[in-house]
């Protein structure tokens, strides 16, 4: 089976990842997925605002998913947060938590901004993986980056990471995230409905997927420490 893009079934899309993109921030990243654009910037661990979501033994991890208006092709996105992405939001930043140190800045806030700024299928999972980056950028201590990716059902087979057309028009959705080197996950949903049999080939699959994807971020991290080198003369 050959799909609309002319992948496999197990094949990912084209993807690019960077980092320290944006000057201001403390750590950033801007990943695509396909046609899927997504950029994440870190500040932090600050001083709370307000103060008294402060926690006395830990940081407080704040993630933010917004789409730009320009984002979809359908029509203009209204430029206040949905419903949809209020959610996402609390999703992307319960898959985040179990991989950041959050005990180490007691008395903090680390602020995680997500802008889609494409959206063709999959935005959170590559919100995820820019999200991961950022924060790696920014120094923030995890127990391992976060990578993510979606499996989805086409025409009664499985596929690795999903468009919008499969997205829509898919008898299923499997957003997973996890934390490669350990082996533990960190995002598990689902949309759709597949067999017992059907959900562990899935999971399988988005394994072998993550590990493409992590190889990626590492990727990006080396590769921007090693122009930092040369640029110092390390």
């Amino acid at each position: 089976m050959r799909r609309r893009d002319g992948r496999a079934p197990d094949q990912l899309r084209p993807m690019k990842f960077e980092v320290g993109i944006l000057k201001n921030a403390d750590g950033s990243a801007y990943v695509e997925m396909g046609l899927t654009k997504v950029i994440a910037a870190v500040y932090g661990p600050k001083e709370p605002h307000p103060r008294h979501i402060l926690m006395p033994d830990r940081a407080v991890l704040r993630a933010r998913y917004h789409m730009a208006p320009f984002s979809v092709t359908e029509e203009r996105k209204s430029p206040a947060p949905s419903r949809r992405e209020i959610e996402l939001s609390k999703v992307i930043k319960e898959a985040l938590s179990a991989a950041v140190l959050l005990k180490q800045f007691p008395r903090t806030v680390i602020d995680v901004y997500i802008e889609v700024l494409n959206a063709y299928g999959s935005t959170r999972v590559a919100s995820i993986n820019a999200a991961s980056l950022a924060l790696a950028d920014a120094g923030i201590p995890m127990r391992d980056l976060v990578a993510a990716v979606s499996v989805g059902k086409m025409g009664g087979e499985l596929i690795l990471d999903v468009d919008d057309y499969e997205d829509k028009y898919g008898e299923a959705d499997v957003p997973i995230a996890m934390m490669p080197g350990r082996g533990e996950i960190t995002l598990l949903q689902m949309d759709g409905l597949l067999t017992p049999e059907e959900f562990i080939r899935a999971l399988e699959l988005a394994k072998k997927g993550i590990m493409e994807v992590y190889e990626l971020q590492r990727k990006a991290l080396r590769e921007k420490y090693e122009a930092i080198w040369r640029e110092y003369g390390f």
